[in-house]
């Protein structure tokens, strides 16, 4: 699997699945899960609200992921889990590699050959950066894909962009090996919730 880092506004992505860094509600938010619910439009929402109304009706779990169409989007689906939240006393990484873990099992179960990733937890949920960088990389590295071959972690904060881009290259020293598949483009909502 390719994994690659870039800077920029992940409502843009055209990846096949983009990860929204939901709130548990599934019905929007502030950070990503906002930008994602206004670029994709109403009927993000009408998706969330049923999801609700069925199998959710308490929400989604952290750790947890589920689709939904991508809408307005670029993308084919937005998958959408809830990073545990670090104010709120969830500070367990098993919980958060969990968030990487599932959509990446959502991904391969919907098809989807590309999946696009903020930095879940890092940003209102109280999450140190580099603690999200190194369980997310770590994650998705060791994740057995079989559709999926491409990750993006889309940053929208220049500074959460560097602090993955180290944690790359660190892992990559641990592991002996070369940095696969570095890239870089634009600038653009905050990084997840």
């Amino acid at each position: 699997m390719q994994i690659r880092i870039s800077g920029g506004d992940i409502t843009s992505s055209t990846a096949d699945a983009i990860v929204n860094a939901a709130n548990s509600s599934l019905l929007g938010g502030g950070g990503v899960d906002g930008a994602i619910h206004r670029a994709a439009g109403p009927a993000l929402l009408a998706a969330c609200r049923e999801l609700r109304a069925g199998a959710y009706a308490q929400g989604l779990p952290a750790g947890d992921a589920v689709a939904t169409p991508a809408f307005g989007l670029g993308s084919r689906w937005v998958i959408h889990t809830v990073g545990p939240n670090a104010r709120a006393g969830q500070r367990d990484p098993a919980l958060l590699a969990s968030c990487f873990r599932r959509s990446l099992e959502v991904a391969e179960e919907l098809g989807a050959e590309s999946v696009a990733f903020p930095a879940i937890s890092a940003g209102v949920y109280g999450w140190d950066p580099a603690a999200v960088a190194d369980i997310a990389l770590r994650t998705v590295r060791d994740y057995p894909a079989r559709s999926v071959g491409t990750v993006e972690f889309v940053l929208f904060s220049p500074a959460v962009e560097q602090i993955f881009r180290s944690a790359r290259q660190d892992l990559a020293a641990l592991s002996g090996g070369s940095d696969p598949g570095a890239a870089t483009s634009g600038t653009g909502p905050e990084d997840a919730g």
